[in-house]
């Protein structure tokens, strides 16, 4: 018999099958490197994105908090697109959509990526495109609302009269008593500077906590008769003096009161809003001392708004208030109180 001669050796045989492998490898391979490489570019995008669409939505909601109809409160604020656009590592992003609701007072801002292939907000990849994807369309929403606090936890239950507040949002250091002679001259006070006959403005503690959940829907009921603070907060006392000592500001949401009718425990404050107080210093007890008395006599404060003998009151000034505050439920804004901006979803 003849024997079929032999093309080559073995090995020469098996190279034409590696290629054939390799090749199919390179697609596998490929298809990895996009995942790893392209998905990372898209992740990246879209976290730039979303950073753009909160700082627009943010943005626009202050605007419209502290007048609706500023220019910036608008579905074309221009504000919005330089936010969206200046949170971008490439300066090349834009604000897709802008929803505005000033009725239910939310803001809805959608960021998009530059333009690539002609195809709008999406982002150019590289290792896709061998398996047939040039780009992809990336986007990211957020949406903020605005509003007046309507209920929520004070994180200190001592309230004070709107007549107190009115004329007086500005940040100037003012003494509010809750009971002194002579205290608060022009608000319907009881005897003895007190905010009602036998009620120095404390109102109700949650036990066990400084503070309380206030809704100013209802009226708030009982009152504690005493006019030291709540020996519950004395913790809370402390926190803000170890700030106020670091020269760090203290900023605490203060119910105020419209109205209030019956005596000692039993009065009920008629509670319209919150009132953003920073605070500076207090006296709440006959003891010059911590926790109940802290920079309430000069030269911590000026004289003029000292605290000191039988003065009982908190040492501060009403600002103009804008917070990331979740703990609230929000309402219309109210012109004598605190506004909330906050980041929805």
């Amino acid at each position: 018999m003849r024997r079929l001669a032999e093309v080559g050796p073995p090995q020469d045989r098996e190279l034409g099958a590696v290629s054939v492998v390799v090749a199919l490898l390179m697609v596998a391979l490929l298809g990895c490197a996009a995942i790893a490489v392209d998905a990372g570019i898209l992740y990246a995008e879209r976290t730039q994105l979303h950073n753009g669409a909160d700082a627009a939505a943010l943005a626009v909601a202050q605007k419209c908090a502290l007048n609706i109809n500023d220019t910036d409160c608008a579905t074309n604020s221009v504000l919005a697109r330089v936010l969206a656009n200046g949170n971008a590592g490439d300066r090349l992003s834009n604000v897709k959509s802008l929803l505005l609701d000033k009725t239910a007072r939310t803001v809805t801002v959608t960021a998009g990526a530059q333009e690539a292939d002609t195809v709008p907000n999406s982002v150019s990849l590289f290792f896709a495109r061998t398996l047939g994807f040039s780009s992809v369309e990336v986007n990211a929403s957020s949406t903020a609302q605005w509003g007046s606090p309507s209920a929520g936890t004070t994180a200190f239950p001592l309230t004070f009269s709107i007549c107190q507040v009115q004329g007086h949002v500005d940040g100037s250091l003012q003494l509010l008593q809750n009971h002194g002679s002579g205290a608060n001259p022009g608000c319907n006070y009881g005897p003895s500077g007190a905010a009602v006959e036998g009620g120095f403005g404390w109102l109700p503690n949650d036990p066990g906590i400084c503070g309380g959940l206030i809704n100013l829907a209802v009226s708030e009921g009982g009152s504690d008769p005493g006019n030291s603070s709540p020996g519950a907060c004395d913790a809370t006392l402390q926190s803000w003096a170890k700030e106020i000592s670091l020269g760090r500001d203290v900023v605490v949401l203060l119910p105020v009161f419209n109205k209030v009718t019956g005596t000692g425990a039993g009065s009920v404050y008629g509670l319209t809003s919150f009132a953003a107080y920073k605070v500076a210093g207090w006296k709440f007890s006959g003891n010059n001392s911590l926790p109940t008395a802290f920079h309430n006599t000069s030269p911590d404060v000026p004289s003029a708004v000292a605290c000191d003998n039988n003065c009982r009151g908190i040492i501060g000034g009403f600002i103009k208030y804008v917070s990331l505050a979740s703990g609230f439920s929000l309402g219309p804004v109210d012109p004598n109180g605190a506004t909330v901006v906050r980041l929805a979803q």
